[in-house]
């Protein structure tokens, strides 16, 4: 399954563990994450150079060409909103997860949609349950 991960680049990067088992996980098991990229140390540079327009024409084909979104929301990014918010549009299934001991935007936690999932995790485990369990309802397994 084509997985689009959003995570905070510009935002903050306190989470960076977090990202990183994440993407591991769903690349471990066999899902193709065109973005697994976003969870590295560096990433701040890299993305840097890159022209806007550049990153805002790659990030909208791969939202349009994945098959859901999972966004680790713990640290405010405007960027994850908007890719949310994109993903919703499309009518494409999302996942948001946050750490427990952390507030949220009430934009998200209040969004009705139906496609919108959003589960708190204590560590990186429970995140990663929380993760098979939203693939495997969303692929009805």
């Amino acid at each position: 399954m084509k997985i689009y991960f959003a995570c905070s680049i510009t935002g903050g990067r306190e989470y960076e563990k977090a990202y990183q088992a994440i993407t591991r996980f769903l690349l471990d098991a066999e899902h193709e994450v065109p973005t697994a990229h976003l969870a590295e140390t560096g990433i701040v540079d890299l993305e840097r150079v890159a022209a806007p327009n550049d990153i805002y024409a790659r990030d909208v084909n791969w939202i349009q060409t994945s098959e859901i979104l999972l966004a680790e929301i713990s640290v405010p990014s405007h960027g994850v909103g908007y890719e949310i918010g994109y993903a919703l549009s499309l009518g494409k299934p999302v996942l948001c997860l946050h750490d427990a001991n952390r507030a949220v935007s009430k934009m998200i936690t209040g969004n009705p949609h139906p496609l919108l999932t959003i589960k708190s995790y204590k560590d990186h485990k429970q995140a990663i349950v929380e993760i098979d369990s939203f693939v495997k309802k969303v692929t009805n397994n």
